[in-house]
């Protein structure tokens, strides 16, 4: 417990009491589920907090392709729902399960594995960036095929992110960027899907309902925000899907302009924590990742979900980390956590007893 990161833990506290309160004001209802999904991630990151994950590297790559042949299976035998096949069926308990979310994890450990096994030295060749991003391209077109392009691209996003921060050599960074360019057109006409185009129109010229909705919320909020009685956005019924995806523009409507910077201002110093622990970590490669990885994942859920609820980015099914209401992403994060924990706390204990 010498190591354990006390002020990780700390600046996490903030986002889960926000939420809860929130949610509550929102509905009771949906509250006391918030409370049951965060003792589940509590119980959740105790448990994996204890798991030898350094001595158990060997099994990642196995997690790894055991994902992909769920993300296979989706394609083959997975439920439709709203036109979109993104679940699993498991028998006899009747649940379902969404493969793809469990991928963002898993991607982040397998990076971290390949990494700690093939370090920069000092950046990656043409030939070593390719094999890593094999890895990455595999699951973004099992995700895009459901079709599911929000997961995709910021699996897409944080996988070539953790790269660029490892070290990659310049010269590919720019040849993708100039051939993601004169690709976008063609990917545009060629791969989207009709309701995916129409998001984009959207964005570009008609807002949707629930961001005209979300808009309406923010601007009413004012500098300081309004009482729950006032906040008649939400209260009435006006903003869809409050509790989640559009919890920002709530939050804004009862705190105002306060609230949103408050709220930004609390990711940038979590972000900033993570890419600092991060930094000091140097040639401990598995866990540098983990923890510029998580950085990366926060940052673009954060920075998509609150350009959606203004109307500055096009509307994508994605939560806003720690706050919006939901099981498995607050679950999921809570195992990112508990892994960096993990990682740190038994850095110099393994290293002295001569676990590598």
């Amino acid at each position: 417990m010498r190591k354990f990161d006390f002020l990780l833990i700390l600046l996490l506290l903030p986002f889960i009491f926000v939420s809860l309160y929130l949610v509550n004001e929102i509905s009771h209802k949906l509250f006391i589920k918030e409370l049951i999904y965060i003792s589940i991630g509590i119980v959740v990151f105790i448990a994996v907090y204890f798991i030898p994950i350094r001595k158990l590297l060997w099994v990642i790559p196995i997690v790894y392709w055991i994902n992909i042949i769920l993300l296979l299976l989706v394609d083959l035998v997975g439920i439709k729902i709203l036109g979109a096949q993104r679940w699993l069926k498991i028998p006899i308990i009747n649940l379902t399960i969404q493969p793809s979310e469990f991928m963002k994890t898993t991607l982040l450990l397998m990076l971290g594995y390949l990494i700690y096994r093939y370090p920069p030295r000092p950046t990656y060749t043409l030939k070593e960036f390719l094999r890593l991003s094999i890895y990455i391209i595999i699951p973004f077109l099992l995700i895009a095929k459901e079709p599911d392009l929000g997961t995709a691209l910021i699996l897409l996003i944080i996988g070539f992110g953790v790269l660029f921060i490892v070290g990659v050599d310049k010269k590919i960074w720019i040849t993708l960027i100039i051939g993601g360019v004169l690709f976008a057109p063609v990917a545009y006409k060629y791969l989207l899907k009709d309701y995916q185009k129409k998001r984009i129109e959207n964005f570009l010229t008609h807002p949707s309902y629930h961001v005209k909705q979300s808009m309406i919320a923010i601007g009413s909020g004012g500098f300081s925000g309004k009482s729950k009685n006032e906040a008649t956005q939400t209260q009435l019924k006006f903003l869809p899907i409050a509790s989640s995806d559009f919890i920002f523009a709530y939050l804004v409507e009862r705190f105002g302009f306060l609230g949103a910077i408050g709220i930004i201002f609390l990711y940038f110093v979590l972000i900033l924590h993570l890419l600092n622990v991060a930094e000091k970590l140097k040639d401990d490669y598995f866990a540098k990742v983990m923890f510029a990885g998580v950085a990366l994942m926060i940052f673009v859920y954060s920075y998509i979900n609150i350009a959606m609820t203004m109307n500055l980015g096009p509307v994508v099914g994605v939560p806003l980390p720690l706050l919006s209401h939901g099981g498995t992403s607050f679950i999921n994060f809570m195992i990112l956590f508990a892994i960096l924990e993990n990682l740190i706390s038994r850095k110099d204990f393994l290293h002295t007893h001569g676990v590598k």
